[in-house]
């Protein structure tokens, strides 16, 4: 199979690779709470996509903890300027991996990778190393796409406990991690 034929990974599952097998056996012990969890994920994205397109939202009809999620996370969207890409998939051959960046955005005036997360409580930044890269991810594959490069990225998270967490990164960091990440992958498919 020629490199353009073959199927490119999806950047989540590359990059939550090494925690794929402990989320498995949690998912598999706690089911009603992994459904929770996916429909505030993609509830809460949702609403956030709305809110950035400038759709009227009629916040009596969002589910109460994705209502709560948004609006401690909406000072943080309000920082948003010149919106370039909201939802937009990426990927490449070069890099190997492909992906759907949640948004391409000014934040405070310079130009980033910006994740959209939920969380039932607050994250250590020594956890989210997954995090890390793949938003390191997406902003190589929009330079590979476009050339404009991005250097910066912010990750924007809603947590349960009331908290908003913002983590920004360079992804000039993480760009090492990725790609052993993405070997590792390979390894382990055999391929």
């Amino acid at each position: 199979m020629s490199e353009e034929n073959k199927k490119l990974p999806s950047v989540t599952t590359v990059t939550g690779w090494e925690k794929k097998k402990f989320f498995a056996n949690w998912r598999r012990k706690n089911p009603k709470e992994a459904g929770r969890v996916t429909r505030r994920g993609n509830k809460l994205h949702s609403v956030i996509e709305d809110y950035i397109n400038n759709k009227k939202l009629v916040l009596a009809e969002i589910p109460p903890l994705e209502c709560d999620l948004f609006l401690q996370l909406k000072p943080e969207l309000d920082k948003l300027d010149n919106i370039v890409a909201l939802e937009v998939p990426l990927y490449s051959h070069k890099i190997g991996l492909a992906g759907r960046v949640d948004c391409i955005a000014e934040y405070e005036g310079e130009l980033c990778v910006i994740d959209f997360k939920g969380s039932t409580r607050e994250k250590q930044k020594e956890h989210i190393d997954n995090y890390m890269m793949q938003s390191t991810a997406y902003c190589l594959l929009w330079e590979d796409m476009t050339g404009q490069k991005i250097d910066k990225f912010k990750i924007l998270i809603s947590c349960e406990t009331g908290e908003t967490q913002v983590f920004t990164g360079k992804p000039s960091k993480w760009v090492k991690s990725l790609f052993e990440a993405t070997k590792m992958f390979w390894r382990e498919q055999n391929v």
